[in-house]
């Protein structure tokens, strides 16, 4: 079965990431996916695990998945 979730997105999404829970966590995050070609801006919320990115281009949710990665998280599918 196919997923409804496209693998591109254009403008706000938000992803939820699992075990942030501090500052350094917040920074890393947010370093991170602002690396990603495409991001304009990302806004980390740790009350509630959420990240929102905005993008100008077609950004591939794989790329912020990796780069949520990269700084020791994790996204919820």
């Amino acid at each position: 079965m196919l997923s409804a979730t496209p693998r591109t997105f254009i403008g706000s999404t938000t992803f939820t990431v699992t075990g942030m829970t501090c500052a350094h966590g917040q920074r890393a995050v947010t370093q991170e996916i602002s690396g990603v070609d495409g991001v304009e801006s990302v806004t980390v919320d740790l009350a509630t695990g959420s990240v929102t990115v905005t993008a100008s281009r077609p950004v591939d949710r794989a790329d912020i998945a990796a780069a949520v990665d990269e700084a020791g998280y994790a996204l919820l599918p």
